[in-house]
């Protein structure tokens, strides 16, 4: 699904090209794309003017006027795509947003229908359980704080890194490069991350997604920003999907096994078990 750097890169190339255009009409082509749908539903959001777009962990917001914000979700397969008006829509379109201006259109595609769009009508951190749930954001947090949220963990810091209440934003993918950056493996109890690791750990974490999101993401099957354009970052992965492959630092092969449910990838070399204390 798209992670952190990929929900980044859709956010910028989608709000400049939706700020103060107002909404002249919705079209709901699959019903259950909306979560708890109350009152007038979408028609509330015809004739508002959009104050912008950010994004949340793996959400995007769409800011109205009037203190209403769309929340979308993209899931597995979710995509926000600026089409022309009157380009034919394709049968993975879930949702239409129409502008007063009528230069395009902005549609939400998703081939899986796992992605959700919930209506806010109010502050979306306090009305949104989805968003109230969510930890700090990975670029964001200080040494502080990480610290502490490792530290009030018994899962492995592969789990924890994948735990949105814990840290919001990361998936697979950057989990993967992540702890192949910081020289951790994947089944490292987070609470033995400390002082010097954990601090490295979070300069890798910044370092990674900083990186990825320069590169637009990464596309390994349909992923595009909003202006059809692919990542890049897939050509940087060092561990993740290179299972068998060398590793670029050392030479070893990588290895995959799971963790938390989920294929990872790691060098063991380069991501030794930790022994001892940590530091």
């Amino acid at each position: 699904m798209p992670e952190l750097p990929e929900v980044e890169a859709i956010v910028r190339s989608l709000e400049p090209r939706i700020r103060g255009r107002t909404i002249a009409a919705t079209e709901l082509l699959f019903p259950p794309l909306l979560r708890r749908a109350q009152g007038d539903g979408l028609n509330a959001f015809r004739g508002l003017r959009v104050l912008g777009a950010r994004r949340r962990g793996k959400m995007i917001l769409v800011e109205c006027e009037g203190g209403r914000t769309l929340v979308f979700h993209l899931k597995m397969t979710g995509r926000m795509d600026l089409c022309e008006c009157g380009e034919p829509v394709d049968k993975h379109t879930r949702l239409v947003l129409r502008f007063r201006d009528g230069a395009d259109e902005l549609r939400f595609h998703d081939v899986r229908k796992f992605g959700f769009c919930i209506l806010v009508d109010g502050d979306p951190a306090v009305c949104c359980g989805e968003l109230a749930g969510l930890g700090p954001e990975p670029l964001e947090i200080g040494l502080e704080e990480f610290a502490a949220i490792l530290a009030g963990r018994k899962g492995r810091i592969k789990a924890v890194l994948l735990d949105q209440a814990a840290i919001a934003g990361i998936g697979n993918i950057y989990a993967d490069e992540i702890l192949f950056d910081a020289g951790i493996h994947p089944e490292t109890p987070a609470a033995r991350i400390k002082n010097k690791k954990a601090d490295r750990l979070r300069q890798s974490m910044r370092h990674i997604l900083d990186l990825a999101i320069a590169a637009n993401g990464s596309t390994l099957r349909d992923y595009r920003d909003a202006g059809g354009c692919p990542g890049g970052f897939q050509s940087y992965h060092k561990v993740y999907g290179r299972e068998g492959e060398p590793c670029a630092v050392c030479g070893r092969p990588i290895r995959r096994i799971r963790v938390a449910g989920r294929s990872t990838h790691y060098c063991p070399h380069c991501q030794p078990r930790l022994r001892g204390r940590a530091s």
